[in-house]
């Protein structure tokens, strides 16, 4: 199954693949650590970032598309958390980013040591209202399909609409079959299928007008083994 919370970006010049990814994030409160659901504390006064698969101290770059606000931290600790989420973070993170707390979507960059200062305390940000940024190119592989590149972009002021990358096919019959099957299993009836190129066809869910509503359908692709699902918006 995909693996679509957890993308690599294509190489930049080097070795290494550099992690990129879109979704929605876990904003900390006391009651997340009191109740298992994270098993590291965050100080609310300071800007903190887990996650579940970099590292800590990697350098990262997160963004808010809506709005374009990014900030430069390190990662304060690796941890588990539910996959619905790409991250969990401060609430003074949350802030700076000026993030909708009913739909905080965020996207995260794995950043070159060597290009980029990395404060400290992990409090330096920049507010880029003015500057259209394209996000990275990444990379998925599902199963035997070759590489695809995805582009997500946002024009501000646009109204949310969020969809659930579930997989690609070569075969457009392929992916409609999988969707009629989806669609018997969790009674939800707006899969669809786009078409990428020639050679390949993408299954969906949505749109979404906000977290809330897509939330339910990720949960229940998840009981079906798609364990992590990329969020896109645009």
């Amino acid at each position: 199954m995909p693996s679509c919370a957890e993308y690599k970006i294509a190489k930049m010049n080097t070795n290494k693949d550099y992690y990129s990814s879109n979704g929605f994030v876990l904003i900390y409160d006391q009651s997340l650590y009191t109740n298992k659901v994270v098993n590291k504390k965050l100080d609310q006064n300071l800007v903190m970032v887990l996650h579940r698969s970099l590292k800590k101290n990697t350098p990262i770059k997160i963004t808010n598309p809506e709005n374009n606000i990014s900030l430069i931290t390190n990662v304060h600790s690796k941890t588990s958390y539910p996959k619905i989420f790409n991250a969990v973070i401060s609430l003074k993170t949350a802030n700076i980013l000026k993030l909708d707390m009913n739909n905080p979507f965020i996207e995260i960059l794995e950043i070159k040591k060597n290009k980029t200062f990395i404060a400290k305390e992990g409090n330096i940000f920049d507010e880029e209202k003015n500057v259209a940024e394209k996000a990275p190119v990444s990379e998925v592989k599902v199963d035997d399909l070759s590489k695809n590149n995805i582009k997500t972009s946002k024009k501000k002021n646009q109204l949310n609409k969020f969809k659930i990358i579930i997989t690609d096919f070569y075969y457009k019959d392929s992916a409609e079959n999988l969707k009629d099957e989806l669609t018997k299993k969790t009674k939800y009836t707006s899969f669809l299928v786009t078409k990428i190129n020639d050679k390949k066809y993408r299954l969906l869910a949505g749109p979404f007008e906000n977290f809330k509503a897509l939330k339910n359908v990720y949960i229940s692709l998840n009981t079906l083994g798609f364990e992590n699902l990329n969020i896109i918006n645009k």
